[in-house]
């Protein structure tokens, strides 16, 4: 095994998350995809190999214990992530990861194509205008927005009893919201020394 894989299944292991063979080398598939898009399009700041696996890959993974079956939208999904390790990790979700930047969507469409990730379905738009023909049971995002603004932006999208998983950083405390309930859980994320947070939200 590479020294990245090594890596991927160490953080993998330590958050109690077991990877089969072939979803370990979809993930490996897919960061040498972001690294080799990286170099043209920019999807990324992180260049390293290895800091790509830590992360991207094993920060994605901390929010699969949060994750339920059934149609999930990653909002402001950039490069896909977390809803493409979502989607890699859980065929029993259906996945749609939307962005607004045709470039990170045609990054995102190459990677449903060459990984068969029938459960993957890439749209490149505005959330705002965003009119699906199915509402979502859960919403997630990583560093997408402000909780009140990535509410009001998606709200119309969420069906009824479903629910928020937002992935934020170092201030998550100071998020609030109007009118809504906010469970914040910290992550122990595998060799990220950045503090990690989840937003879980019930509407």
């Amino acid at each position: 095994m590479s020294e990245s894989q090594i890596l991927l299944c160490e953080g993998a292991e330590l958050m109690g998350i077991s990877l089969t063979e072939e979803q370990t080398q979809q993930l490996m598939d897919y960061a040498a995809l972001i690294q080799k898009w990286n170099k043209t399009y920019n999807l990324s700041a992180i260049r390293d190999p290895l800091e790509s696996v830590k992360k991207h890959l094993i920060d994605s993974l901390s929010v699969l214990p949060f994750i339920k079956k059934g149609r999930l939208l990653d909002v402001g999904a950039g490069a896909g992530l977390p809803g493409i390790v979502i989607a890699i990790m859980r065929d029993d979700v259906s996945v749609t990861v939307l962005d607004s930047v045709g470039k990170k969507c045609r990054f995102m469409q190459v990677v449903k194509t060459e990984l068969g990730l029938g459960n993957l379905d890439v749209v490149n738009a505005r959330v705002e205008s965003f009119e699906p023909e199915y509402l979502f049971s859960q919403i997630t995002s990583r560093a997408f927005a402000e909780v009140d603004k990535t509410l009001s932006l998606t709200r119309h999208l969420l069906a009824q009893g479903g629910s928020y998983v937002l992935m934020k950083g170092n201030h998550a405390d100071e998020e609030r919201a109007v009118d809504v309930n906010i469970v914040s859980h910290s992550l122990n994320v595998p060799f990220v020394s950045d503090r990690r947070s989840l937003l879980e939200i019930h509407l």
